[in-house]
C-alpha cells in the first residue's frame, strides 16, 4: 500500500502566535512538510486547489514544482485539480512539465471540487457542473493518449490536429479521479479505467462499500484493473491524548467554519470520540492506533493508497512535522509489511472486507 499526505495549504490563525499566517509563511511551511515526507519515506504528497483567502494554493502545479526541486522519490500530485473550471490543455502542460522537473513523479488528481469559487472566477455556470467535468475529462484523456488532438465540445474552442507539448516522462501520465458519494461517478470512473480516490471525511466509512463495489465491477466489466485510494482527516502524536489535544480544536474550528457556510450541524468535541474510533472516519491517535485503523479499513476496502490530511486547521508547525515523521517511520512500515503479508496469503481474486 502507498501511504501519503495531502494538504490544502490552509491559512488560519497560528495557535502558537495567535496571528494569521502570511501566505509566504504558509507556503514555506508546506514545502518543508513535503520535503520531510520525502525524507521519511512516504510515497505520495498531494496539494489541493482552492480560490479562497483561507487557503494559499490556487496553482498546485507551481507548488509541486518547487517541491520537486527539494525531493528525490516522493510522488507529487494535485489533490485535487478542479478540472471543471480549468483548461485541460493547460492542466496537461503544467503536469507534464512537473513530470519533467521531478524525473517522472507527477500525477494529476481531477475532481469537480467541493468549493465553487473557481466557477464564477473563470466564467463558468454552476448549472453546467456535471457537463463541464465530463467534457473536460474526455479532452484531458485524449491529450494524454495522443500528441496531436482533434476534438470539439461545448465549453472550449475546438482542436484540429494540434499538438500539445511538452510530453511527460511517464506514458501514460497518471490521472486519478476524486469522488464523493455519487454512484454515477463511481461507475464512470470504473468504465474509463482510471484510479479512484475516495474522500471519507465524516460518517461511517463502511457506508461507502457498495459504491466501491460499483466502481470495481464497472472497471472489470470494461476490461480494466481497478485501483482505489482513500483520503481522510487525521493527526498523529506519541500518545492518543496528545494527538486529540492538538488536533481536535483545530479540526473543530475549521470544519465548523466551513459548516456554517454550508448549513451543516455544528460538530462538538464528542464527535471525535466516535470518529477516531474503529468505525469512524478520522485517524487521530498514536502511531500504533493509526496503523491499526488503516489496516482495519484495508480489510474492508482492499485499497492500494491511503492519504491523510494532517492540517485540517492550522496546528503548531513542529507538531505537524513530528506527525509526518511518525507517519513515515512508525506507521507506514507496519502497514506495508502487514498488507504484503495479507497479499501473500490471499485467495486470488478476492478483495478485503
Amino acid at each position: 500500500m502507498e501511504i501519503g499526505i495531502y494538504s490544502f495549504g490552509e491559512r488560519t490563525v497560528d495557535p502558537e502566535t495567535g496571528q494569521l499566517l502570511s501566505p509566504a509563511e504558509r507556503i514555506r511551511r508546506l514545502l518543508e512538510e513535503i520535503a520531510l515526507a520525502d525524507e521519511v519515506g512516504l510515497d505520495v504528497f498531494g496539494v489541493g486547489e482552492h480560490h479562497r483567502p483561507d487557503y494559499v494554493v490556487s496553482a498546485p502545479a507551481v507548488v509541486l514544482a518547487a517541491a520537486a526541486a527539494r525531493t528525490r522519490r516522493i510522488r507529487l500530485t494535485s489533490a485535487v485539480t478542479v478540472l471543471s473550471s480549468d483548461d485541460p490543455v493547460r492542466v496537461f502542460q503544467q503536469f507534464a512539465t512537473l513530470d519533467l522537473i521531478s524525473g517522472g513523479r507527477a500525477e494529476i488528481m481531477v475532481g469537480r471540487g467541493s468549493f465553487i469559487e473557481s466557477f464564477p472566477l473563470f466564467g463558468y455556470d454552476l448549472e453546467d457542473y456535471d457537463a463541464l467535468f465530463e467534457e473536460k475529462l474526455d479532452l484531458l484523456l485524449q491529450i494524454r493518449a495522443a500528441e496531436r488532438v482533434t476534438w470539439s465540445g461545448r465549453f472550449r474552442p475546438p482542436l484540429r490536429d494540434q499538438g500539445v507539448y511538452p510530453r511527460p516522462i511517464q506514458d501514460p501520465l497518471p490521472i486519478w479521479v476524486a469522488v464523493g458519494g455519487t454512484p454515477a461517478s463511481f461507475v464512470r470512473t470504473g468504465v474509463l479505467g482510471l484510479p479512484l480516490m475516495l474522500a471519507i471525511i465524516g460518517g461511517r466509512p463502511r457506508n461507502f462499500l457498495p459504491l466501491v463495489d460499483l466502481y470495481r465491477e464497472a472497471a472489470r466489466q470494461a476490461g480494466h484493473t481497478p485501483k482505489l485510494g482513500i483520503a481522510s482527516h487525521g493527526f498523529l502524536a506519541p500518545t492518543r491524548q496528545e494527538a486529540m489535544t492538538l488536533a481536535v480544536p483545530a479540526f473543530l474550528a475549521q470544519m465548523n467554519r466551513i459548516g456554517r457556510e454550508r448549513g451543516w450541524r455544528p460538530l462538538t468535541p464528542d464527535y471525535f470520540e466516535f470518529s477516531r474510533g474503529r468505525e469512524g472516519a478520522d485517524f487521530i491517535g498514536s502511531p500504533e492506533e493509526v496503523a491499526e485503523k488503516i489496516l482495519y479499513q484495508h480489510e474492508r476496502f482492499g485499497h492500494e493508497r491511503f492519504l491523510l490530511q494532517l492540517t485540517v486547521g492550522t496546528l503548531p508547525h513542529r507538531a505537524v512535522l513530528r506527525a509526518i515523521e511518525l507517519l513515515g517511520t512508525r506507521v507506514a512500515p507496519v502497514v506495508r509489511a502487514e498488507v504484503a503479508r495479507r497479499a501473500s496469503t490471499a485467495v486470488p481474486g478476492t478483495v478485503g472486507r
